[in-house]
């Protein structure tokens, strides 16, 4: 008999409002001359998409058990470092990363035009294949009335 992988599969799901006020922080990119995103750290809902999906195929928590809000050295961090963090975590339990797709739900940034740069610093950041895809809702919701941004993210990973 074959001894099958132990291999998982995980969602993650982000949403962030827009800040006029703050820089865009997106896939680990800054976009400038569009508006950021509101939170308690610069607002990557793509990063905090991923790490959800990482830390769910797991079965270890949230992005919430992972960096909470109440934590004041979190307040404006890079949300890639929270990507480092939830791999670590995935690493001591013998877990690493297969590859992860997102989606990112919004009318703003264009993302075409970086896409591949995104998932070339989003692939270094995880050390696997990370691909990235963008839609609108056609007007419907929050994200078509232009209010913010959700990012929806799946993970494979392997022990």
């Amino acid at each position: 008999m074959t001894t099958l992988p132990d291999i998982r599969v995980g969602t993650g799901f982000d949403v962030h409002a827009y800040d006029e006020t703050a820089p865009l922080q997106l896939a680990g990119l800054h976009w400038p001359g569009e508006p950021g995103l509101s939170g308690h750290s610069d607002g990557d809902a793509v990063c905090h998409a991923v790490v959800d999906a990482l830390l769910s195929a797991a079965g270890l928590g949230d992005i919430g058990g992972l960096v909470g809000v109440d934590q004041p050295e979190t307040e404006g961090a890079a949300s890639t470092g929270f990507v480092v963090l939830a791999l670590a975590k995935l690493g001591a339990e013998g877990f690493r990363p297969v590859n992860v797709s997102v989606q990112i739900v919004g009318n703003r940034p264009k993302f075409a035009p970086r896409r591949e740069e995104a998932q070339r610093v989003m692939t270094a950041l995880v050390g696997a294949p990370v691909s990235l895809s963008a839609t609108t809702t056609d007007r419907l919701g929050f994200t078509g009335r232009g209010e913010g941004i959700a990012a929806i993210a799946t993970a494979l990973i392997a022990r």
